[in-house]
């Protein structure tokens, strides 16, 4: 049973994992939802959300992610029997992505992570987005490297982008796909397709996650929380 600290490079979802998507996604509706005096339970919204997020993935993979969000914005609003937004009310809620909040603990855990890993970002959002992330709730931290669905024009769970990822990993660092642990919450976007391609992963799965984790759980290892795991690497170290 191979152990946390024989593998070289984390590759990342940032969304979700390292920033709370699902809570962003929540506040950046409320404006909208509080117009119309609606009140929905959170699975609905984000049952709603998934269901266009990945259907506008798969039409148009090379939009990026914040355009992504405000095409989609006006249909979730039909779909729910709101009021249509205006355009700039769309563009807000796809502007929303860089203020998304990081989960309390990431930024201390990416720290003590990094001590034994090259730390890699594959995520599903634009470049300007992800640069928001970065500079805003994740404190600039310096990862190793950022991989976007914008740089590759497709989104996960699309085997390119770990193709991709896989690739740029071996020619910068050296590092094989055997060394690589694709640490993620999403079960749709992340652990399927990186078993698909050879990849172990960790199950970051965050208490309470609704998007992304249908079907059987693939997973080798498993934590509520990435402190958890730094803490599991600490304990083998």
């Amino acid at each position: 049973m191979s152990r946390l600290s024989d593998y070289r490079l984390l590759c990342f979802d940032v969304y979700g994992t390292l920033i709370d998507w699902e809570g962003g996604i929540l506040a950046a509706l409320q404006p909208m939802l509080a117009r119309n005096n609606a009140q929905f339970s959170r699975e609905e919204l984000l049952t709603v959300y998934h269901e266009f997020e990945s259907e506008q993935q798969r039409l148009i993979p090379d939009m990026p992610y914040s355009q992504l969000l405000s095409t989609i914005h006006p249909r979730l609003a039909q779909r729910l029997g709101l009021d249509i937004p205006s355009e700039q009310e769309s563009k807000q809620f796809g502007d929303s992505v860089g203020s998304w909040p990081a989960f309390p603990d990431t930024v201390d855990a990416l720290r003590r992570l990094s001590k034994h890993y090259k730390l890699a970002v594959l995520s599903n959002v634009d470049r300007a987005s992800f640069a928001q992330s970065n500079a805003g709730s994740l404190q600039a931290f310096p990862f190793d490297l950022i991989i976007t669905a914008q740089d590759i024009g497709s989104y996960k769970p699309d085997q390119r982008n770990f193709k991709h990822m896989m690739e740029t990993v071996r020619a910068d660092f050296g590092v094989e796909p055997s060394q690589i642990l694709q640490t993620a919450q999403s079960q749709f976007h992340d652990h399927q397709p990186a078993r698909k391609v050879g990849i172990k992963s960790v199950w970051i799965e965050r208490p309470g996650s609704i998007m992304g984790n249908s079907g059987d759980p693939i997973y080798d290892w498993r934590f509520e929380t990435l402190g958890e795991m730094a803490s599991a690497l600490e304990r083998e170290e």
